[in-house]
């Protein structure tokens, strides 16, 4: 569990820091303006799905795959209603600020994404039945 939270606190690191560096570089044309809170959205949803799919599988180890299945789709839900959200509450009356915040939402959703299932990956070792290994 340290593994997985360490990593993903120099993910985002590294995440926050090229967002830094192309605000300073090409201001609102490229990064929104609410990056910092999008980008902690997905810092703490990450974590978030993490510690429940790691809770499920101290509970029953075979319960693995449904839990993190469970937490993707949960993943998907939250994304989808903060976009909605955003819409709704005058987003896409913002003009170019709409396809900015749309396509950093959706950059940050598959890095994420993309973030946990190659810890899920490369993981998947300590998660494996004892004796399934073949020869």
């Amino acid at each position: 569990m340290t593994r997985f939270l360490r990593n993903l606190l120099l993910f985002s690191v590294l995440v926050g820091a090229l967002l830094y560096f192309l605000r300073m570089q090409f201001g609102e044309a490229v990064v929104h303006p609410w990056a910092d809170w999008l980008l902690l959205f997905y810092v703490g949803l990450t974590a978030l799905t993490f510690w429940l799919t790691w809770r499920a599988y101290q509970r029953d180890p075979e319960s693995l795959l449904t839990a993190w299945f469970s937490t993707t789709a949960l993943r998907l839900v939250l994304a989808l209603v903060v976009v909605v959200t955003y819409l709704v509450r005058g987003g896409a009356q913002a003009g170019h600020s709409t396809w900015t915040f749309l396509g950093l939402f959706f950059a940050l959703y598959f890095l994420y994404t993309g973030f946990e299932v190659w810890n899920v990956v490369t993981n998947l070792r300590p998660f494996s039945k004892p004796g399934s290994e073949q020869a």
